[in-house]
């Protein structure tokens, strides 16, 4: 048993916890030069060069986490957490990732142990205990589950269909506060807290402010990942007692936003480093179209703000070695695909007849923000066109409904999930032609990643990190790897699916197409390899240092 009341009963701090000093950094600021460079994006590289190999091999750091695939999953955030974490410890970090103990993960079949037994922690006057297990991600990284059956074991991870869950500010401070117990019991003093998404916000404001004093975390810094800032964790200013955090914290230049407490804002203001998943998405939630309300709080810290172009996890994700899908293909033989096509089509029950055409696809969070309100609006076009149209997601209840009803008008025509299912994602990746992306806006996405990488032609709109991975088809000059439309109407989708129609009927310029994108390389060893540069500026801002 392992009882630890409070931040420091029970816990034994390391007399030599002091960390080794850091000298500075130069970095390459926003490299924004360099993804204006078609030459470039169209490889999928940042082109300089940091010098961070030796540091990696002493560097310690806890990747903190509300969803981590494949363990549990609603977006690109779980992506993210399940492969960034393996470049890094290919790199020779110590990496370790922390996340809730949900259902979802109980139900998911994994190997779980016990790590912790009855542990203790007192928040807001109340103790609370339960314990805390560990699994390994990819076999060599650990990854600990905070448990708390009253907060976690739900069937939805952060909120149902209807609306977010009522207690998130409970649920989200006992796992932040977890995290910090979790690292005196493990006697790991980690380097870098790297938070992601505002269910994590708070750690760099306890962590300037609750344990500032604390040796043990003496020598960590924060570095915040903005994943999309639509979504904030804002809260009913009574929760700030919850929080932990002292009052002095309530302030416009603190957490306070409009007479609530706002998780996202707490990242952003105390944490030593920002940065979002692209760098479009970087300059574009600084104006007020995409700031979502926080565009002058990311003005004041823009001398602190990155965009990192997220990357795809090829061992997961590549059509050679795909366990999921019907046949395996890569660029030099293509025969693999129209099996997979065949196979997608059985999967939903769709006509055999639909092979000869064109196969539109959508694998999606059911949301505005993704571009359904477009795709609803378009639906009846698109349906009048010779093509089959699939679609897998989960969101909000209107659009499960919406998507439905067009399965029952089309059922030859339309095929529609509305699950999570990781195993029919690569069959889609893998079976479709064209994949579907009309985004109102989108900090990076993966899914147009995925697409290149399995021939199936990305159709985006310019914006974010879709404007920075996918370069337009020019039908002049034959390059490209995609399709995009610049203003967000359904009159300038159809005209783009329209114009990626046209092409598809010239079956050897799109097999070129497809090609093209098929040796477009977007490895997470480049972004690693840049996040390393921002744990480096990060530690060299740390008090002392």
């Amino acid at each position: 048993m392992v009882q630890c009341c409070g931040l420091k009963d029970g816990i034994t701090l390391r007399e030599n916890g002091v960390l080794q000093k850091l000298g500075p950094l130069t970095l390459l600021r926003q490299v924004g030069s360099v993804l204006d460079r078609p030459e470039n994006v169209s490889e999928g590289y940042l082109r300089f060069k940091p010098e961070n190999a030796s540091m990696a091999e002493s560097l310690r750091v806890l990747f903190l986490s509300p969803e981590v695939a494949p363990f549990a999953k609603t977006g690109g955030l779980a992506d993210v957490a399940g492969s960034l974490p393996k470049a890094f410890k290919g790199m020779g970090c110590d990496i370790r990732v922390a996340m809730p103990y949900y259902r979802m993960v109980k139900k998911g079949n994994f190997k779980v142990t016990v790590l912790f037994e009855d542990v203790e922690i007192t928040l807001c006057g109340q103790t609370l205990k339960d314990d805390v297990f560990s699994s390994g991600a990819d076999g060599s990284i650990p990854l600990y589950l905070i448990n708390k059956d009253e907060y976690f074991d739900r069937e939805y991870l952060y909120g149902t269909p209807k609306g977010d869950y009522l207690d998130n500010v409970e649920r989200f401070v006992y796992f932040s506060r977890m995290a910090f117990l979790l690292c005196k019991m493990l006697d790991f003093q980690p380097h870098v807290f790297h938070c992601n998404d505002w269910q994590t916000g708070l750690i760099p404001a306890y962590l300037r402010t609750i344990y500032k004093e604390d040796p043990f975390f003496s020598g960590t810094c924060s570095v915040f990942t903005i994943h999309n800032i639509a979504y904030q964790g804002i809260f009913d200013e009574k929760k700030l007692k919850v929080t932990g955090l002292p009052r002095e914290v309530y302030h416009p230049g603190g957490i306070e936003y409009w007479g609530k407490i706002n998780f996202l804002k707490a990242g952003i203001v105390f944490s030593d480093i920002i940065n979002t998943v692209s760098h479009t998405y970087s300059r574009e939630i600084q104006t007020p179209e995409f700031g979502h309300g926080l565009e002058g709080v990311l003005g004041d810290r823009s001398d602190h703000l990155y965009g990192i172009l997220n990357g795809a996890d090829y061992g997961e994700w590549n059509p050679k070695t795909d366990p999921f899908i019907a046949a395996n293909y890569d660029e030099n033989d293509l025969s693999g695909k129209a099996k997979c096509k065949e196979d997608l089509l059985s999967e939903f029950n769709l006509p055999s007849s639909l092979n000869k055409l064109p196969i539109l696809a959508v694998i999606s969070r059911l949301a505005d923000q993704k571009g359904l309100d477009l795709l609803a609006k378009s639906m009846a076009d698109l349906m009048k066109t010779d093509l089959g149209f699939i679609l897998l997601g989960t969101g909000d209840e209107r659009y499960h409904r919406l998507f439905r009803r067009i399965a029952k008008d089309y059922p030859k025509k339309a095929g529609i999930k509305i699950a999570y299912d990781n195993t029919l994602a690569h069959k889609i990746e893998a079976g479709a032609d064209l994949f579907l992306m009309p985004s109102r806006y989108e900090p990076c996405g993966l899914n147009q990643m995925y697409s290149l990488k399995y021939g199936t032609v990305p159709l985006v709109r310019a914006t974010g990190g879709l404007d920075d991975t996918i370069q337009g088809y020019n039908p002049k000059t034959g390059k490209g790897t995609g399709f995009k439309f610049q203003r967000y109407s359904p009159r300038d989708f159809l005209d783009t699916v329209r114009k990626a129609l046209a092409v598809y009927r010239d079956r050897e310029n799109w097999k070129r197409l497809m090609i093209r994108g098929m040796k477009v390389d977007f490895s997470w060893q480049r972004a690693a390899r840049e996040y390393m540069n921002l744990y480096k500026m990060a530690m060299g801002k740390r008090p002392g240092r």
